[in-house]
């Protein structure tokens, strides 16, 4: 097994995201990149820490490698506005990858690149890439969020469109039964 660490705006989201791709075992929802040692959501969403909001993912590379998984981080958020993912704004919601190796690095690097050479999105990629700091797990209430709490508003109006959207273009990588 092997790890990916994401930021890609709430991580509500992020973690509805990835938890129903084959070949992720886990997905974790917590805090890295700030200031403070065990930041709490609130210090988070102070703005104050320097924390970003994001998933760590425990994946099998035999089954789902990643190049996939950056794939998906590419096409289920806006990696081009600095510090914001629709209403969510603040330096908690920045885009980032933050690395394990420098093969993830790498990887990372050159995909972030092309997107840009080809004109993928309108805007330049503004996505931090940098080695992972100290990940703090976020609060129980925080995990498994979407499908603990997928009746509530923001899930019906921001989540479940970008699960959606994962279902319709990635179809072909989700678990049986999903």
């Amino acid at each position: 097994m092997e790890l990916a660490t994401f930021g890609a705006g709430c991580f509500w989201c992020v973690e509805a995201v990835f938890q129903n791709l084959r070949g992720v075992e886990n997905v974790v929802s917590g805090y890295t990149g700030g200031r403070i040692a065990n930041p709490t959501y609130k210090e988070v969403c102070s703005g104050l820490t320097g924390h970003a909001e994001v998933v760590q993912i425990t994946f099998d590379p035999a089954v789902i490698s990643f190049e996939q998984l950056l794939e998906v981080f590419w096409k289920t958020h806006d990696p081009t506005t600095l510090n914001r993912q629709g209403n969510d704004v603040g330096t908690q919601y920045r885009s980032a990858i933050y690395y394990h190796n420098a093969e993830q690095k790498r990887l990372a690097e050159e995909y972030k690149q092309k997107l840009n050479a080809a004109g993928a999105f309108p805007q330049p990629i503004v996505t931090e890439i940098t080695a992972l700091p100290t990940f703090y797990v976020a609060e129980n209430y925080h995990q498994d969020y979407y499908n603990q709490n997928g009746s509530q508003p923001y899930c019906q109006f921001v989540v479940r469109p970008k699960v959606d959207k994962v279902k319709a273009v990635f179809g072909d990588r989700l678990k049986a039964g999903v």
